[in-house]
């Protein structure tokens, strides 16, 4: 696959079908998520796969609640604003945001594969989000789609350690759920702000240099 199609379509691809992912590809994904960069090549990271039913089934209330808390608290005005004015092309995205994060909320149990990614000693996630990226773009160049999150961790990390065995007293910190699936949507180009809407060039504010009003791929 051209690098550029994996980059310009790896979207949050939540939607999936149950099939299993087999497990050469699952061994291509964590293989090329343990080759992306790592500060002072600490490599603080701990990769777990999560494919019984039993597990994934004790993790969905969780899920569920802490998908709900998100919606209450963390986008409560922005969630509110959309559903005031659904029509503004900012607030459809949003919506259709929702409805695909609550569509996994509520379909976690048919999720095939769950990959939970841990670090110590790195909080802000720099040596553990490009392990990550690498591991959804691998899964990409498979056909299989992703989707990262990181509200287990955030609202029930102690309840998931207990369920998923790790060590509470080691300093582990859960940075992401990511989800794996064949995807039942189709793969596209996610709609962003062109980039020299969100960029500048020596100076904050300075114009950037460039225009992209369209995407560059295809």
């Amino acid at each position: 696959m051209d690098i550029f199609e994996a980059l310009y379509t790896t979207r949050a691809m939540r939607r999936v079908k149950p099939d299993p992912i087999p497990m050469d590809v699952q061994a291509r994904i964590l293989d090329a998520a343990v080759r992306a960069p790592s500060g002072g090549n600490s490599q603080g990271w701990r990769f777990l796969l999560v494919d019984d039913r039993d597990i994934i089934t004790q993790l969905a209330p969780l899920y569920r609640d802490s998908v709900d808390k998100l919606w209450s608290l963390v986008y409560a005005d922005r969630v509110e604003a959309a559903r005031a004015n659904p029509d503004a092309p900012e607030h459809a995205a949003t919506l259709r945001m929702v409805k695909s994060v609550e569509w996994m909320a509520d379909n976690l149990t048919e999720i095939p594969l769950l990959l939970f990614a841990f670090a110590r000693g790195d909080s802000g996630g720099g040596s553990t989000w490009p392990a990550i990226w690498s591991a959804q773009l691998a899964a990409r160049a498979f056909g299989v789609g992703s989707a990262p999150t990181s509200i287990l961790g955030a609202f029930h990390q102690e309840e998931s350690f207990k369920i998923l065995g790790v060590p509470a007293d080691k300093g582990w910190s859960m940075m992401a759920m990511v989800s794996f699936g064949y995807p039942k949507g189709r793969w596209a180009v996610a709609e962003r702000r062109p980039a020299h809407e969100v960029a500048y060039r020596n100076q904050w504010g300075a114009d950037p240099g460039f225009s992209t009003p369209t995407p560059l791929w295809p």
